[in-house]
């Protein structure tokens, strides 16, 4: 077993802790390229995180090729709705939830993001009508957004190229946080934080002129969550595809 050697590790620490910080601040996250360990970038920031409920019933199933075969149908779908966005920041899964991470500088953006998460909550009902067609069983999932300025740094090992990014700031705990809102206790899956619904609101009002988009949300004022907005809003294009039968 090798020996850590704490020396060593005093002196790579008294360096991080000693050297200069550049922090810029601007509108966009750049790509990961601008990134190094003596910068950090304070930016506009929304973060997808789509969250399986009551996965640990289904994760203890003995069927565990139908396990595999719902997390993956699961997964591969909602990734290739995440990461087709050249704002796309970063993206990934942890556990029983896949996210995504976006530079969001105008609210145009927010709302592009915004309705992903559209595509996300009538893809849900595409999955589970393919799933009980196969007799498997159907699964819910919490669609959490949210948006803030985030603080992003590279962190990790500079020298033996294990690093990434740490976004610190709302953005991010707080769309996992919702995540685990939706489609519990009452809620509609999808769920966004104020800032995110106050920078989409308007441009989904004006793509749906004749609706009353605002009746679509409903408030919520939580002592412990704080204020967000949930819904259940789904693409009716897609949606209409998936009742008429899914043919080609």
């Amino acid at each position: 077993m090798a020996t850590y050697d704490y020396k060593k590790g005093k002196e790579r620490i008294e360096d991080i802790l000693d050297n200069e910080l550049k922090v810029i601040e601007q509108s966009e996250v750049p790509a990961d390229s601008a990134f190094t360990f003596t910068n950090g970038y304070y930016s506009w920031v929304s973060a997808i995180f789509v969250d399986v409920r009551d996965s640990s019933t289904l994760f203890a199933d003995n069927d565990k090729e139908k396990v595999s075969k719902i997390i993956r149908s699961f997964t591969s779908e909602i990734i290739e709705i995440l990461r087709n966005d050249d704002n796309l920041r970063e993206i990934g899964i942890r556990g029983d939830c896949v996210y995504g991470i976006y530079t969001t500088p105008k609210p145009s953006d927010i709302f592009e993001i915004a309705d992903k998460t559209f595509y996300i909550n009538t893809y849900m009902k595409m999955l589970n009508k393919l799933l009980q067609e196969r007799s498997l069983p159907k699964i819910k999932v919490g669609i959490g957004m949210s948006t803030a300025q985030e603080l992003v740094i590279k962190a990790g090992r500079k020298d033996v190229g294990i690093n990434s990014k740490v976004w610190i700031g709302k953005a991010v705990t707080r769309a996992s946080n919702l995540s685990s809102l939706g489609n519990k206790n009452g809620n509609s899956a999808l769920v966004y934080s104020s800032c995110s619904y106050r920078n989409f609101i308007d441009k989904l009002q004006e793509r749906s002129p004749k609706e009353d988009v605002k009746n679509w949300f409903t408030y919520h004022n939580d002592e412990g969550d704080g204020v967000y907005y949930s819904a259940s809003i789904i693409k009716k294009e897609f949606d209409n595809w998936i009742s008429d039968g899914m043919k080609d």
